[in-house]
């Protein structure tokens, strides 16, 4: 998916790249945070996909969004691409760094919970918590940073769709079973796979488990709350309750005094449930981090990511809209 604007006065201009686990979004603004040119293109999660086709992915979208734009690889005075697993593995630092290299004169390359933390919080002091594809939080206090959980599908992610599916459907196996009452959840798993028998749910899933597809199912333990059905219902709350527990972390870290009051906003799919995650979220911080006050995000990540590049050449980016 694309969308540009030819516009080529000379003036600062930034390209933000904010990477997931399920899409990757380029978004170039001027110097008055006004759009130039977006670009949207498939997962850049290295470990779905592969580095070769990862590097291919992000120079692909770099050339194809400048070219919305009009605009040269010289003409961006700065760059961030935030990735997904980005530090993780200290022996593909220098690889990391190096994905962008000869595609543009400035660019840096960090994770992607930069751009979330940069947008929801419009680059203030705060905590931001991701709860997308996988889960984690990134705070910045006083010059301070610190980050918290992501630690991948096998054994963290906790709060995450990726999460909030694998329990989902846990869930249903319990409910198939007798092991747990039965509830709306039942039926929606069986409607949605076309499931013969319970068991073919091994089949559909174990066939066919990558990260980001299966994070998709989070949205039945959603359907199924909404449906009242109060063992879902709790599993979302669950979700509130390991967010907040990150937050605690990062403010933890940061040495945060017992009195500081400290922003905490949010991204990411799992939130589109609504108040059910959100109010659970806002009584585990209560607990967690006494002086936190949740405000919905201010900006999205994509532009998160751009205002980061601004940042990053000394700049101070207000998006336009």
């Amino acid at each position: 998916m694309t969308h540009g604007t030819h516009d080529s006065a000379d003036r600062p201009i930034f390209l933000g790249i904010d990477g997931g686990g399920t899409k990757t979004s380029f978004l170039l603004l001027d110097g008055d945070g006004r759009l130039l040119a977006r670009h949207t293109t498939t997962t850049s999660y290295y470990l779905e996909i592969g580095f070769g086709a990862l590097r291919a992915l992000l120079r692909d979208g770099v050339t194809e969004t400048l070219k919305l734009a009009g605009v040269a690889p010289e003409q961006v005075t700065s760059a961030f691409a935030g990735l997904p697993a980005h530090g993780e593995d200290s022996a593909l630092s220098a690889d990391f760094d190096s994905l962008l290299a000869g595609a543009l004169p400035r660019a840096v390359i960090g994770n992607d919970m930069v751009c979330s933390w940069a947008g929801s919080l419009g680059g203030d002091d705060g905590i931001s918590l991701v709860a997308g594809t996988g889960s984690i939080a990134y705070g910045e206090w006083q010059g301070r940073g610190a980050r918290s959980g992501g630690w991948g599908e096998v054994f963290g992610d906790e709060g995450s769709a990726y999460w909030l599916a694998r329990e989902g459907l846990a869930l249903f196996s319990r409910m198939a079973d007798g092991r747990a009452a039965p509830g709306p959840l039942l039926g929606l798993v069986r409607e949605h796979f076309q499931l013969a028998h319970d068991l073919d749910l091994c089949a559909a899933i174990n066939g066919d488990a990558a990260r980001s597809r299966l994070a998709q199912f989070a949205r039945l333990v959603s359907a199924a709350a909404a449906d009242g059905d109060t063992q879902a219902t709790a599993l979302l709350g669950r979700a509130g309750d390991e967010l907040a527990a990150l937050a605690g972390a990062i403010a933890r870290q940061l040495a945060l005094p017992a009195d500081a009051q400290v922003l905490v906003s949010y991204t990411g799919g799992v939130f589109e449930a609504g108040a059910t995650v959100t109010d659970a979220l806002r009584r585990a911080l209560a607990r967690d981090v006494p002086g936190a006050t949740l405000i919905a995000p201010r900006f999205g990540p994509e532009l998160g990511a751009a205002m980061y590049a601004a940042r990053l050449a000394g700049f101070r980016l207000r998006p336009a809209t």
